[in-house]
């Protein structure tokens, strides 16, 4: 369960929080709050400050029904943040949230340690092949379709069973392109109904089978706000319930936008299940 990250070495065993860093103008709950580099290095400060132990990056919203970004405009929104963040926190463990072999391959080149690809490989066929010659670990998260259609494939005979298989075959492909570190993420939200949601969470432990870190993103997401009737901007404290409820089921990392409640989660979790 150790990654390896720019030559340092991260042991999920223990679970880490990533703190969730957004330079969209339409992400679903902080779009548009991030939009100059003094403002992403404040959020970025405060973040690791909290705990984060990884620092997600994202130039292009994948919420259900998100607008479709050039690859052009997605690096000129994400190559400045890159460079700056890696000049202004040297330390910093910053993985970047993208479906595109380009954008990886030159946030790579800039200091990023970490590709988290919503499509796992789906959607750019060079992005294994990127990854696995620049030698960084790779998220693959489950999803069908594309961010603008994949609430039309929700129709499973067993969600946990097609996920089981599709990761099987994800792996298998990133061995191929030489990608020794992988973590998995069933993708809350993607191609699932708010009762699929909770089916995966209910059965996140069945991941462990897979053997490699799983990583749990429910952060302030629909399937929360929606089973309430409320917003993102309320959901903080269902956030927290579903992050420690990921822990208990074998979750090795937390996407979240509030850190410190997340870092919270897992002292608790520790405290209670590891001392």
């Amino acid at each position: 369960m150790t990654i390896n990250c720019k030559g340092k070495l991260i042991d999920l065993k223990i679970p880490k929080v990533m703190g969730i860093l957004n330079v969209t103008p339409n992400s679903f709950y902080d779009g548009g709050l991030h939009h100059s580099l003094d403002k992403i290095e404040q959020q970025t400060e405060k973040m690791l400050n909290e705990g984060a132990d990884i620092i997600d990056v994202g130039a292009y919203s994948t919420q259900p029904n998100a607008s479709f970004v050039s690859q052009e405009e997605e690096l000129g929104r994400i190559i400045p943040v890159v460079r700056h963040l890696v000049k202004k926190f040297p330390d910093i463990i910053l993985s970047v949230d993208t479906f595109r072999a380009e954008v990886a391959k030159q946030t790579i080149e800039l200091g990023a340690a970490i590709i988290n690809d919503v499509s796992a490989g789906f959607l750019d066929d060079q992005m294994m092949a990127v990854v696995g010659a620049m030698n960084v670990p790779y998220i693959m998260m489950h999803m069908k379709g594309t961010p603008q259609n994949m609430q039309q494939f929700t129709d499973y005979e067993d969600v946990m069973h097609d996920m089981i298989l599709y990761f099987s075959e994800r792996m298998a492909t990133a061995r191929k392109h030489g990608i020794i570190d992988v973590i998995i993420d069933p993708g809350f939200g993607f191609s699932k109904t708010l009762d699929q949601n909770y089916e995966v969470l209910n059965k996140l432990d069945l991941l462990q089978n897979l053997d490699v870190p799983v990583l749990s993103a429910l952060s302030r997401k629909s399937m929360i706000y929606k089973f309430f009737e409320s917003t993102p901007q309320e959901a903080l404290n269902g956030t927290s319930v579903l992050n420690t409820l990921s822990l208990v089921k074998g979750a090795n990392l937390l996407r979240v936008h509030d850190v410190k409640e997340a870092v919270e989660c897992v002292k608790l979790y520790i405290k209670t299940y590891e001392s």
